[in-house]
């Protein structure tokens, strides 16, 4: 099926500018629109790398790229929760990769934003596809629609037989289970031109590499620490998985799903994205890709994991109790407590045998680069204060 087309959603995203960067390598692809709520202008910069064909122009929030390799890409700037908006950026559209997520497991953002963004933008984008035929839908799940549901529960191998579901009633996990229902259940859905939408989730684990927000915000409070890095997840273990595979992942669920012959397989069906990376606690990656620039885990003593789980509680019913007369947040609750401390990994070998997935960069290249760029926030930080103290 040459001549293809591709819009990528939450492309100004940490997962969405690698499937880009990726996308750009495939063969016959005409064009690929990226869409976020806005972009920033050093993403717009590190995106393209390129030139603006003079009188190519602006307008409807649009910006039109070409590339080398004669692919072009078009920046759009909307609302995932524009009908309207959505229909005019899915036409003519040959796949959707949808990537675009409110991502809270802490309740900082209100739990109506994560719902709408997260369940209800998805719903539309799946009704933008079927009103103007867009028959590839790919989206973005998480591990976390599978669980963990008690830090007692051990899962060390999971497959996608297993059928695992969470039962939390967070926003986050709860918002993304039902996002990835309603993709699934579409699938095989009639389009409006008389044509078939073909889907497919994919589960990442927790996703780690250069220029993650999470990484950035724990390496960020270390420096401001004397160097100490956080006690969040010592308790766990899990396999993280590097960005670029899980990237990677999403351009072959693209390839197979436009494929006549790997199609019928993948059609409908969830899959596990995990890698090589050993597995470990979420502390100990911390530690690992942090430790050459003299980053230490938290050596004091720390509660144990049930009085913590238990203290959550607590919290959570003051905060309830309160709620009538006052807006309290727990630092934490008994789900984040749960997810950053349970024994829960997952084998990729689905992927492998549906999508041809193996991981194309191993876990001393991703620790390699995801170390580097540390290195880079280390150094920021001492320029930082350099000129404070001046």
């Amino acid at each position: 099926m040459p001549g293809w087309s591709c819009l990528v959603t939450g492309a100004g995203g940490f997962l969405g500018k690698r499937i880009v960067h990726m996308l750009l390598q495939e063969k016959d692809l005409e064009e690929i629109r990226v869409l976020d709520k806005v972009f920033r202008p050093e993403t717009r910069k590190d995106f393209f790398k390129t030139q603006k064909i003079p009188g190519s122009g602006k307008g409807n929030n649009q910006d039109i790229f070409y590339l080398k390799t004669s692919t072009k890409v078009s920046v759009l700037e909307g609302d995932i929760l524009d009908a309207q908006y959505l229909r005019r950026a899915c036409q003519g559209i040959s796949v959707v990769i949808h990537t675009a997520a409110v991502i809270d497991v802490s309740g900082v953002i209100p739990r109506q934003t994560i719902l709408d963004v997260n369940l209800k933008g998805t719903k539309n984008l799946l009704e933008a596809c079927v009103q103007t035929s867009v028959p590839v839908f790919i989206f973005t799940s998480s591990v976390d629609v599978a669980g963990p549901n008690s830090y007692k529960q051990i899962i060390l191998d999971g497959h996608e037989e297993d059928n695992l579901e969470s039962t939390w009633s967070d926003p986050y996990p709860y918002s993304k289970k039902m996002a990835e229902k309603a993709v699934l259940a579409a699938n095989g859905c009639t389009l409006r031109n008389g044509g078939t939408l073909h889907t497919c989730a994919l589960r990442p684990m927790y996703i780690y590499g250069e220029k993650s927000s999470f990484l950035y915000n724990t390496v960020t409070c270390a420096l401001k620490n004397k160097g100490v890095l956080d006690t969040t997840g010592k308790y766990s273990r899990a396999n993280p998985v590097y960005v670029d595979n899980v990237a990677w992942a999403h351009i072959l669920a693209a390839r197979g799903l436009r494929d006549p012959k790997k199609s019928p397989s993948i059609q409908g069906q969830f899959y596990y994205i995990s890698d090589d990376t050993p597995h470990q606690s979420y502390d100990d990656l911390n530690y690992t890709l942090s430790k050459e620039w003299g980053l230490r885990p938290d050596s004091s003593w720390s509660l144990p994991l049930p009085l913590l789980y238990w203290l959550a509680f607590l919290l959570e019913t003051v905060s309830f109790l309160l709620s009538p007369v006052y807006s309290y947040r727990p630092p934490f609750t008994c789900h984040l407590v749960t997810l950053s401390n349970s024994t829960f990994a997952f084998s990729y070998k689905k992927a492998q045998h549906d999508l041809g997935y193996e991981p194309c960069v191993t876990w001393e290249e991703a620790k390699q680069k995801t170390s580097e760029w540390i290195g880079t926030l280390v150094e920021q930080h001492k320029e930082t204060v350099n000129s404070k103290t001046r």
